[in-house]
């Protein structure tokens, strides 16, 4: 993979999106991009599990709108093995994540708030692939995210 954000954003700006620098990053993979599919939910992780466990990610990023609660953890590494079994390219979360010693020996870049111990409730259901808003970026199903050690870039059009 061969990209940077900074290039990518000097060879198209005014075209792309740039996410606020709120996200920490973990996994081995440093550098990550694909198609956008979407979840919003907020303190449950149901949808999240349905999607990694069965659905095939390959080309595609989730990003799960979490509200920006540090309250639990909606990714551990139980979810993370099985994303990258079905070929997630990464996972991008406006909320936490858990088992991060574990996740960061794994082959799978992903981007969060913070790390917190407490798993999700399973009392609220959420809403797959619609279009989310969150570190004052929209990311819109089926548009592109580009992610490295410098933020998060999104467009609507694939730039690699």
């Amino acid at each position: 993979m061969d990209f940077t954000t900074a290039d990518l954003y000097d060879a198209n700006e005014g075209k792309v999106q740039i996410a606020q620098p709120v996200f920490l990053s973990f996994g081995l993979t440093k550098k990550f991009y694909g198609q956008i599919y979407t979840i919003k939910c907020f303190e449950d992780n149901t949808p999240v599990g349905n999607t990694l466990r069965n659905e095939n990610g390959k080309g595609k990023v989730l990003v799960i709108d979490g509200g920006g609660s540090l309250r639990c953890a909606l990714v551990g590494d139980l979810l993370v093995t099985a994303a990258i079994k079905n070929e997630w390219n990464g996972i991008i979360i406006f909320g936490c994540i858990r088992d991060s010693a574990a996740i960061n020996t794994m082959e799978i870049g992903i981007k969060a708030l913070q790390t917190n111990p407490m798993k999700s409730v399973k009392k609220f259901p959420g809403i797959k692939n619609e279009t989310v808003h969150f570190a004052n970026t929209f990311f819109h199903p089926n548009e592109y995210v580009y992610c490295d050690e410098d933020g998060i870039l999104v467009s609507e059009t694939a730039l690699i």
